[in-house]
């Protein structure tokens, strides 16, 4: 009879080894193309409504089906998933590669979406299954969670590679040899797992629950737009409504798709949250870093994303310190002194940015690495091991569902900020004309387009520096965040350590004497 305290063996972690290139795969898919989008705009010449579709689909798709396609895998198997999605997304990036129109590549991106959220959750809950030691599984989800963190920083890494050699769409075609690997060494290798008492999906919500989601995602995107408020705000009513009646009905259905009784659990729900914070923390800076390197440092894209490489390293060394610090702390400070050392590291990148040298952004780039990818693995492993192995699939759905939120605010939140001070803090001469002051005004890659040769290029050092104080700002904003999230997964989510038993049993002997 299997334990949860049977090890795992060599195909066991060979097979992590597969689910970890998934993950890396669609984190670098969700940030290489922002690169890629003025090249693809003079080849395709999409309208500005359809460019905003080519970027906004795909975590529309990813977001809104994460929930169903966590419970479709709990119910035909976590394996058949994975390779059905890994066939389909190979097949997508090929359509957007060769994409000849702007409504092909949009659809091309939807199917990316679709397919991504079939990826996500069968990566963790075939960890959650194969992985039945807590030691080894909190080590098994540092690598995924390391897999992740490295994708998403070495987006612009690859992008800009690719980009400097080959045609827009090669930063899709870059996928298909890798999913080859997946589905090949995933047929070999994973093994088949499903909930054997599954009933079916209810469609209603299915419905809902895709209604509670990509509105609140369609929102968060109109304001960072800078898009009409009106739309904005119908779509958080709409998001409200159908989460509230979701929740309603997962409470009378007798197999629901979400156990929503789990969030009365602090432990639970504070790990949801670290993990919400932690990825926003993480996204919100990755995304306008990158922008501050290009546009104020002068880095090209490539070089751009190798300066951000101690942080994708920093999270990596996560794997080898993640099992003592859960064994002295537990997972509830071990979290809490994650985000906190993040929160640290964003108040040193602050300090940074201001400062010539690049050795020191490298430095600060290291804590938020190491505490970031601490939170993550430890709080997405307590929302998996929180449910029972048959509901793995669903479980890990949550834990997608907030990863991809704490994406979309994470750059919706921090970009409202970061150009609300970059605004405030721009002092334009009289003399510019109004198009060049509306250009600057909105931000500095277009202040960037408009002054770098013309007769006002020494605006364009003030527009930099500014700049530079708002993500200054905006730094010190997600490190008073981080910490916040840090002090609340302290208190609410369990310290089951050797040093948490220490405590207890001193303050045992206290009452004694």
């Amino acid at each position: 009879m299997t334990t949860t305290t049977e090890k795992a063996g060599v195909r066991q972690w060979l097979s992590l080894g597969v689910l970890t290139l998934a993950v890396m795969l669609l984190a670098i898919d969700g940030t290489v193309l922002a690169l890629a989008v003025p090249a693809l705009t003079a080849a395709l010449e999409p309208t500005a409504t359809q460019l905003l579709w080519i970027g906004d689909i795909y975590s529309f798709a990813l977001a809104g089906l994460l929930i169903v396609m966590g419970n479709l895998a709990d119910r035909i198997g976590r394996k058949r998933l994975l390779l059905i999605g890994a066939a389909g997304f190979g097949v997508a990036s090929v359509i957007a590669a060769f994409a000849s129109s702007a409504e092909t590549l949009i659809a091309a991106r939807a199917l990316l979406g679709i397919f991504g959220a079939t990826l996500m959750p069968s990566t963790l809950s075939i960890i959650r299954n194969v992985f039945l030691d807590p030691v080894q599984r909190t080590r098994a989800i540092a690598v995924w969670a390391a897999g992740a963190t490295a994708g998403a920083a070495l987006g612009p890494l690859v992008g800009g590679a690719l980009l400097e050699q080959f045609w827009w769409g090669s930063v899709f075609l870059i996928n298909l040899p890798v999913m080859i690997v997946i589905i090949v060494a995933g047929a070999l290798l994973l093994p088949e797992s499903k909930n054997p008492d599954a009933g079916p999906i209810d469609p209603m919500s299915a419905l809902l629950s895709v209604a509670a989601i990509v509105p609140l995602v369609f929102a968060i995107k109109q304001l960072v737009g800078g898009g009409a408020v009106l739309p904005a705000a119908a779509a958080v009513v709409i998001s409200v409504a159908a989460g509230l009646w979701f929740v309603r009905r997962q409470r009378r259905l007798p197999v629901p798709l979400i156990d929503v009784e789990l969030f009365r659990v602090p432990a639970f729900s504070g790990a949801v949250i670290a993990n919400t914070i932690a990825i926003f923390a993480l996204s919100g800076l990755l995304f306008f870093f990158s922008q501050y390197l290009q546009l104020v440092r002068g880095f090209r894209p490539l070089v751009a994303g190798l300066a951000e490489l101690p942080l994708t390293l920093a999270s990596i060394v996560v794997i080898l310190i993640i099992g003592r610090m859960v064994l002295w702390w537990g997972r509830g400070r071990s979290i809490g002194i994650g985000l906190l050392v993040a929160a640290a590291g964003l108040v040193a990148l602050a300090g940074a940015e201001g400062l010539p040298q690049y050795v020191w952004l490298g430095l600060a780039l290291i804590p938020i690495g190491l505490g970031i990818g601490v939170a993550m693995t430890l709080s997405t492993d307590a929302v998996v091991a929180a449910a029972p192995r048959k509901r793995a699939g669903a479980a890990a759905s949550i834990s997608e569902t907030a990863y991809e939120l704490g994406i979309a605010l994470g750059i919706a939140v921090l970009g409202s900020l970061q150009m609300l001070f970059y605004r405030s803090q721009l002092r334009l001469p009289d003399s510019l004309p109004a198009a060049t002051r509306d250009a600057v005004t909105d931000s500095l890659a277009s202040a960037d387009r408009v002054l770098a040769d013309g007769p006002f290029a020494n605006v364009l050092a003030d527009a930099q520096h500014a700049f530079t104080v708002a993500m200054q700002f905006t730094s010190l904003a997600a490190a008073v965040l981080t910490a916040a999230a840090g002090i609340l997964a302290w208190r609410l989510i369990p310290h089951d350590g050797i040093r948490a038993r220490k405590d207890g049993a001193e303050a045992v002997e206290a009452t004694r004497s």
